[in-house]
């Protein structure tokens, strides 16, 4: 593991995090008024499990979904 390097408000390093973050607000969470933490968190693990994983399609992946490069890594895996 290794320490951050920027400043604070310089983002080169964790890049990645602000884009999800960006990305679960604007595309899920601006929709919903929570009640409880718990149903906020409910819809948090909704978005990363039922869309963000298995069917939003990511620039950095060949514009494929996270879950079909996991699934042809593990066929990888099995094959060899």
């Amino acid at each position: 593991m290794r320490r951050s390097v920027g400043r604070t408000g310089v983002c080169y390093d964790n890049a990645m995090a602000e884009s999800f973050f960006s990305a679960l607000k604007t595309e899920w969470l601006n929709r919903y008024v929570f009640t409880s933490r718990a149903k906020a968190k409910r819809q948090v693990i909704r978005y990363i499990e039922g869309f963000y994983n298995r069917r939003r399609l990511h620039s950095a992946l060949g514009y494929r979904p996270p879950q079909e490069i996991l699934n042809e890594h593990d066929s990888s895996q099995v094959a060899a």
